[in-house]
């Protein structure tokens, strides 16, 4: 059975400096027609860095969507036709001040297909030094160390209760575990 849908028509509802949101008409498989809004995002990466001690290297910030402060992994959006390796590196390097001499690609995610393109790339850094980290204007964010084993009871006690962080941590645990080469 195809299940491929159909572009037939595409209008920009909203341009923003990071969203776009488009209205598309589009033809099912059935043949009729149908509505589709969804947001364009161009991506993000999510950086899981280890120091050697075997600690995540995590963030406190406050995201003013849900109006609260959250407990992540450093991440960042895809700069357009950036390398997603290159913007992990530079996310890692701009929150935390640290750099890695060995980047891993864990996996790939879509957080919001229901109404989203968006995709967040996975990436274990290892081989940490610690430099001079270079937040962007108007970003606030506490650094801090949590062991693994931490993160993963923090996960259970709803403490990480971002989306991303969580499928982070749990993807790093699988890994160590049982596929690391």
């Amino acid at each position: 059975m195809d299940l491929q849908e159909t572009c037939i028509e595409s209008v920009a509802v909203y341009d923003g400096c990071l969203l776009h949101v488009r209205r598309d008409t589009v033809r099912l498989p059935d043949g009729g027609v149908s509505v589709r809004e969804y947001i364009t995002h161009p991506g993000a990466v999510a950086v899981l860095a280890m120091l050697d001690n075997g600690k995540l290297i995590m963030e406190r910030q406050y995201r003013y969507g849900p109006r609260r402060e959250f407990f992540e992994i450093p991440a960042g959006k895809i700069d357009h036709q950036e390398d997603p390796l290159l913007t992990g590196q530079r996310e890692l390097l701009e929150e935390t001040g640290y750099v890695a001499k060995e980047w891993i690609h864990l996996t790939t995610t879509y957080p919001c297909i229901g109404y989203g393109d968006e995709h967040i790339e996975y990436f274990l850094a290892r081989g940490l030094t610690k430099q001079q980290r270079k937040l962007d204007d108007g970003e606030f964010l506490e650094v801090f160390e949590l062991p693994l084993a931490d993160a993963i009871e923090w996960v259970r006690e709803g403490r990480i209760n971002e989306s991303k962080t969580i499928i982070g941590v749990f993807w790093l645990e699988k890994y160590l575990k049982n596929w690391q080469v």
